[in-house]
């Protein structure tokens, strides 16, 4: 299935699909899975394997839940003292465990290495090695379930969950690649120097030292460069994240007017 085929999932929605599937993977019993709404909020919340980290209530959740229903991405179990909620994704994403805990940690984490990617995983389904890792993840970027950010085949390649909207895709991919070739120049660092060395040594016998102090200029300027990219592409990822937050404080703020209204009272200036 191409890439633009599979459906958008806001924020939420990710962080409630997430936290279905990690704790359909990593529950002991049936007690514990499917969820009730406050232990799927709780698990929205949670402090450890979530990024961004968030503050969401239990109408948030629920609301979610709701459009997350419609699409048959997740159902309602009955039957017990209160409602329970499990997720859908295997019926409508892919069959297989490793592939599903894959997407389960993308969902909560958002975009990572594959080193990263690979330790993270291993707590839901074990991953015997990065081979391992890029033999499942290079028929799920065909099927466009997931979404290499810098190239497949560099060292320390990022990947993404495929369920962004474009323009938020194109952002995050632009970030990724900036922050991808400062980890590559930040791993390379001590190629250039060596080389430099080397080439040093070389010209003091051939008389050529001041192109080696040229071309050393030139790498410094160069690494320069990559760490000031490295730092506009954090910003960039931090300037996301607060317009995630900024967006739950203005829904948060219309509950509280609505709930004003209703009692009565005067608006808060």
């Amino acid at each position: 299935m191409a890439e633009s085929s599979w459906p958008v999932l806001t924020p939420l929605e990710r962080r409630v699909l997430g936290v279905l599937i990690e704790k359909q993977k990593t529950s002991k019993s049936a007690d514990t899975y499917p969820l009730t709404l406050n232990s799927l909020t709780t698990g929205c919340n949670q402090k450890s394997n979530r990024d961004p980290l968030m503050e969401l209530d239990e109408d948030e959740v629920e609301e979610t839940l709701g459009h997350l229903l419609k699409r048959g991405l997740v159902s309602r179990v009955s039957g017990g003292r209160v409602e329970r909620w499990k997720h859908e994704a295997y019926t409508h994403w892919t069959e297989d465990r490793v592939e599903m805990a894959i997407l389960a940690e993308l969902l909560l984490r958002g975009p990572q290495s594959e080193g990263d990617l690979r330790s993270r995983v291993s707590r839901m389904e074990e991953i015997e090695s990065l081979d391992a890792l890029r033999s499942t993840l290079r028929p799920m970027a065909d099927r466009g379930l997931v979404v290499y950010l810098t190239p497949a085949e560099r060292r320390g390649a990022i990947v993404t969950h495929g369920f962004h909207d474009p323009q938020e895709l194109a952002q995050v991919r632009a970030a990724s690649r900036v922050d991808g070739l400062a980890a590559v120049a930040s791993l390379a660092g001590a190629t250039p120097a060596s080389s430099a060395s080397a080439s040093s040594a070389s010209s003091a016998s051939s008389a050529s030292s001041a192109s080696s102090a040229e071309r050393g200029e030139l790498a410094a300027l160069r690494q320069e460069l990559t760490d000031l990219r490295g730092e506009v592409a954090e910003l960039r990822l931090q300037l996301h994240h607060l317009q995630t937050q900024l967006s739950q404080l203005v829904k948060l703020g219309e509950g509280v007017a609505d709930i004003r209204k209703q009692l009565g009272l005067e608006p808060i200036p």
